[in-house]
């Protein structure tokens, strides 16, 4: 059921994490042992550095650098805030420690004291923000080619799965089936779990936790011999990478749910082919054969759903349309271009509930499996 890809991201060891880690801070001493100004590249994480890949349908980053002089007034801070933040994930893997982007924020944070040129005293914060110390985490991912996970920095996943899987975890096997009314939290760090046995036809994401829920009390995933996952919305990047390892290693097609809208179509498009804020990490996130299931805004003729089910679409939801109108992953394929001209023309949207308007078990007894079966997805 496994295969093998050209591009297939394998997950490094602990010490191939530390080694990696600790090259990238011994390259910056080295220079300063030679007396060199240190200095430091860093690949730039911005749209315009953002490249759609059309042969491997993902988003990469691009080849643009960013230099990052010691000496240069303008570079120094974000230079020594990234030696900060880099010696203390090194400190940490060091002492098998696993901190959160929080610990890691307030571990860095401190005042430095210093007296200016005409003898006044100040004082400079290492980071202003969570957001200032996160962006240099994000940094030195892209410098070294490092997930975070991989770094041991834990932090909120949302994720949920359930379905005849059965994982490893610290020793201990998981059989996801046995869930009970509940579902199996996706972990922090994917790469840690073993997946030891996979029996499903395919993996139905859904966009919303309440339908997974929904579906999961039904059993729908017993009664039809699949996997069930939701990211609750906009997907972390823990369920990202189960989604992209189950398709991946077992070969098993890969369908979306979300709602009828521009939203829940960008949901979509991040599962299937990376997102812009992480275009660095697409190999190992992004699952370029990813089907969009719907709902779709042809649905609301084809399925007929109920007028008091549909809902006017907000002037953000438009402006929203147009932009991945732009988006060339999009562009590229005349059915979405279809689906979204014809959303910014309507001002119509839906949510997965509506098709309850034709009663509570259409969804999971005609809707889904009738659209797998007959191929009505959009790729």
């Amino acid at each position: 059921m496994s295969r093998s890809l050209p591009g297939r991201a394998k997950a490094p060891s602990d010490e191939e994490v530390l080694r990696t880690l600790e090259g990238f801070a011994k390259r910056i001493a080295a220079q300063i042992l030679k007396g060199r100004p240190p200095v430091m590249e860093i690949p730039v994480r911005t749209l315009a550095n953002t490249i759609w890949d059309e042969k491997r349908k993902i988003l990469v980053l691009g080849p643009r650098k960013a230099r990052r002089e010691f000496f240069d007034i303008g570079e120094s801070k974000r230079f020594m805030q990234t030696l900060l933040m880099l010696s203390i994930i090194v400190r940490a893997r060091r002492e098998g420690d696993y901190p959160t982007i929080r610990d890691l924020y307030y571990t860095g944070k401190h005042t430095i004291y210093y007296v200016d040129e005409k003898g006044r005293r100040r004082s400079e914060e290492t980071w202003n923000d969570q957001r200032e110390s996160n962006s240099v985490i994000q940094d030195i991912e892209v410098a070294t080619g490092l997930l975070r996970e991989h770094m041991g920095i834990m932090h909120d996943a949302k994720g949920k799965i359930v379905g005849n899987v059965v994982v490893r975890s610290k020793g201990y096997e998981i059989d996801l089936s046995r869930m009970g009314s509940g579902a199996y939290a996706i972990p922090p760090n994917v790469d840690k779990l073993e997946i030891v046995k996979v029996d499903a036809d395919y993996v139905l994401v859904i966009e919303k936790d309440a339908i997974f829920e929904r579906l999961n009390e039904e059993e729908f995933w017993r009664k039809h011999n699949c996997i069930l996952i939701t990211g609750k919305g906009q997907p972390d990047r823990s369920t990202r990478r189960m989604v992209r390892r189950l398709w991946e290693e077992f070969d098993l097609p890969v369908y979306v749910l979300t709602d009828a809208d521009s939203y829940g179509f960008y949901i979509y498009s991040v599962y299937r082919s990376g997102s812009i804020s992480l275009s660095y990490e697409s190999e190992r996130l992004a699952t370029p054969e990813a089907r969009f299931l719907g709902v779709t805004v042809t649905d609301i003729d084809e399925y007929k759903i109920p007028r008091n089910y549909i809902i006017k679409a907000t002037d953000r939801d438009i402006k929203r349309a147009q932009e991945l109108m732009r988006y060339p992953w999009f562009r590229e394929s005349k059915e979405w271009m279809r689906q979204l001209k014809l959303f910014v023309k309507r001002k119509e949207k839906v949510e997965i509930e509506a098709l309850s308007g034709h009663g509570f078990k259409f969804l999971t007894q005609h809707y889904i499996p009738e659209k797998i079966k007959y191929r009505k997805w959009i790729v």
